[in-house]
């Protein structure tokens, strides 16, 4: 993979102002000001908030696979206490803001810094972050299943996944149970009305990358099968399949190509657990990684200001 490639856009969008999207709910005439530095000193650039949040945590999972002062000199501009102090009173004063797929995401790159010079600084988002979740998973009655920002299983999967590196156990536990809560009796999900024309995400996919995280191997197979019945066999085909993808620079159908990317990872993550088709299934995450590869790096700034995160996700998945 070219990691010095995707080390280098991530840089180049991150440093790019405008177009913004802010998602800024003004509260009277005195909070109109939505100049991006100023809303978010640390999340501004690569379009929004959340993608400014996952493309930093790219740099800091590429630094170990391509050290560059580049990333690290703009890593330090973003990741400084004041800026983060900023952050963490937005989310706490907006308790609904970028929930949860920002969230997710910004709580991966904590946990990504942990080990870094920048974990003191960003240690008081992950704690308000944490706080967040704790409130929401109560009151959130039913997932959402569709395959955009809002969809549960996905960000429940990345939360899991770094709290658990953070050592919170008391997140890790209230995701695993919501999970189970809402998923674990899920049988023969019906997958012909996959894709949406604007999903980014497989509803199926990312629900079984989330069960794989909360159950033990030996159950999450019987769920899987359970689930997908077929998967890899004679259902489900379309999954492996390249998606119709868009890079004219329409924001909404360049999701097609990240939803190349995320089926993907989760077709490669989950293959462990159906060792007669994994080799199917992996093949089928391979076409679909090569098909919007060229897009990560050389398409419109619709689709490089945040492919590089779900580019990583599928190539750091474990083969095995």
């Amino acid at each position: 993979m070219e990691y010095a490639a995707w080390a280098s856009i991530a840089c180049e969008v991150l440093d790019t102002q405008y177009p913004y999207g802010s998602a800024h709910a003004s509260r009277g005439p005195e909070d109109v000001d939505v100049t991006p530095e100023r809303l978010h000193p640390a999340f501004h650039g690569s379009y929004d908030w959340h993608s400014s949040a996952h493309m930093q945590w790219s740099l800091v999972r590429l630094l170990t696979l391509v050290p560059d002062q580049r990333p690290i000199d703009l890593l330090n501009q973003r990741l400084t206490p004041d800026a983060i102090a900023v952050e963490a009173a937005y989310l706490r004063e907006r308790p609904a803001y970028e929930r949860p797929y920002g969230w997710a995401w910004a709580a991966m790159l904590v946990a990504a810094a942990r080990d870094t010079q920048w974990a003191p600084a960003l240690q008081p988002l992950g704690e308000v972050i944490a706080d967040l979740v704790l409130a929401w998973l109560p009151k959130q009655a039913y997932p959402v299943r569709h395959g955009a920002h809002l969809n549960s299983a996905f960000a429940l999967a990345l939360l899991h996944e770094a709290y658990g590196e953070l050592g919170r156990a008391d997140v890790v536990q209230a995701v695993r149970a919501r999970s189970i809560e809402w998923y674990g009796a899920d049988t023969a999900y019906d997958t012909r009305f996959e894709p949406s024309g604007t999903d980014f995400l497989s509803p199926a996919l990312s629900e079984a990358e989330l069960m794989r995280r909360v159950l033990p191997a030996t159950e999450f197979a019987s769920w899987l099968t359970a689930f997908l019945p077929g998967l890899g066999k004679e259902q489900h085909l379309h999954l492996l399949e390249v998606p119709v993808t868009d890079d004219s620079g329409d924001g909404q159908l360049a999701h097609l190509g990240g939803l190349a990317l995320s089926r993907a990872w989760q077709l490669r993550t989950i293959a462990p657990a159906l060792p007669d088709v994994a080799d199917v299934l992996r093949a089928g995450a391979d076409r679909q990684v090569e098909a919007v590869l060229p897009t990560v790096t050389g398409g419109d700034f619709m689709s490089t200001h945040w492919l590089v995160s779900f580019a990583l996700l599928a190539d750091q998945a474990d083969p095995t």
